[in-house]
């Protein structure tokens, strides 16, 4: 792989989990603009995203940039549309049941279990509100992709700097799973062999609510990983999650209550456990392959040895010119030489008459000429050998 100028994560001697999650209605009731800002600016939440709908139905335009560009639009005249805002919204954002402490709860669970467990946010929501919730002012999140605001010098937002739907939430997926999370890092497209993937797919938690998190469900599921759909506690209505069942969207659901000991607690640990006993597998299938690979090279280096000792054998019985010049034009392909090698080859190039009377001639010349630059070894021979060629 080519060197950058981004900071990448590398395979960890632990097995990684990495939990990725949707933001609205996964771990809030609601859509996060719903909860102050768009009564803020004097709409009602219905009419906003009707608005906003319209916009881009009649402009053949992405929803997120939509609702972007309705967010700033709105806020003309009655707030400063800045980063330090949006964060303040964020702040009050409802949380369900036990996210508070959920986040740092399956962390330390996964180090009992010898797993290292990392929490990812993959949302169409605002990334700059989602920044100003308690969770993530805590440092609950290792990577947050999200929709967000190009900021000028006041910090005032003023055009879209990244825009995360449906269809390309998966993208982040794959830069988790080689650990090249920066979204600008070309690297992601580059080859990893398995051994050396971070966080294997198998290895994947995605938690969301509706269809707009079918595509990352599909292919975590592709891939031998967990899915899981979650549910209001409060409204207890199922019907989305039953069809993503029924549609083989997802493995698991459950109510998006994330208390110690809940169903969605005692889900995440299982597929923690799981894991551990997994890798400890997966570590010994690759042992195992690396053995058989480096014993593929034993057997290839030992088959160059026995050919090489078998040409220098050769080389010592040559009993006529032509035979010598036939040795040692296969000689002059092999660039590695053992001293005792070497040692040898000197004393045959002193000795046998059919290798020392033509000494001098191009090919053999040029042999021992290589012999005598390229290595150290020197004896009582090779000083002959160097005078000869010399003369």
């Amino acid at each position: 792989m080519a060197d950058n100028k981004f900071t990448r994560k590398h395979k960890e001697r632990k097995p990684v989990v990495a939990i990725c999650y949707d933001f609205d209605k996964t771990l809030s009731p609601d859509d996060m603009q719903a909860q102050g800002y768009i009564q803020s600016v004097g709409y009602d939440i219905k009419s906003f995203w009707a608005e906003s709908n319209k916009l881009a139905e009649d402009n053949d335009m992405d929803q997120n940039l939509a609702y972007m560009y309705e967010m700033m639009e709105k806020a003309r005249g009655r707030l400063v549309f800045t980063k330090d805002k949006l964060e303040e919204y964020g702040a009050k954002v409802n949380l369900f049941p036990g996210v508070e402490d959920w986040f740092e709860r399956i962390r330390q669970y996964g180090l009992e279990q010898n797993v290292i467990v990392e929490h990812y946010i993959i949302s169409s929501g605002l990334k700059e509100m989602i920044e100003g919730t308690t969770v993530a002012k805590s440092g609950a999140f290792e990577k947050i992709y999200a929709s967000s605001f190009y900021f000028d010098n006041y910090g005032v937002a003023i055009w879209p700097a990244q825009v995360v739907n449906y269809t390309n939430k998966t993208q982040f997926l794959f830069r988790i799973e080689k650990g090249v999370l920066d979204i600008n890092d070309q690297g992601v497209n580059d080859y990893f062999s398995p051994e050396d993937i971070r966080v294997p797919f198998r290895n994947m938690v995605y938690i969301g609510d509706s269809d707009t998190d079918i595509p990352c469900m599909k292919l975590v599921n592709t891939y031998g990983g967990h899915s899981i759909g979650v549910y209001n506690p409060d409204t207890k209505d199922k019907k989305k999650v039953y069809k993503m069942i029924k549609d083989n969207r997802i493995k698991y659901f459950a109510s998006a209550d994330y208390t110690d000991g809940s169903e969605l607690d005692i889900l995440v640990k299982s597929i923690i456990d799981r894991t551990s006993a997994n890798e400890k597998l997966e570590n010994i299938s690759f042992e195992l392959k690396d053995e058989v690979k480096k014993s593929d090279e034993a057997y290839i280096i030992n088959e160059e040895e026995e050919k090489k000792e078998s040409l220098i054998l050769s080389l010592e019985d040559s009993s006529s010119f032509a035979n010598t010049h036939t040795i040692i034009s296969q000689l002059l392909v092999i660039d590695k030489w053992s001293n005792d090698q070497i040692k040898n080859l000197y004393k045959i190039a002193v000795e046998n008459n059919q290798v020392n009377w033509i000494l001098t001639d191009y090919d053999v010349a040029e042999f021992y000429k290589r012999l005598l630059e390229n290595f150290d070894y020197s004896d009582e021979n090779s000083e002959k050998i160097k005078l000869e060629l010399e003369s």
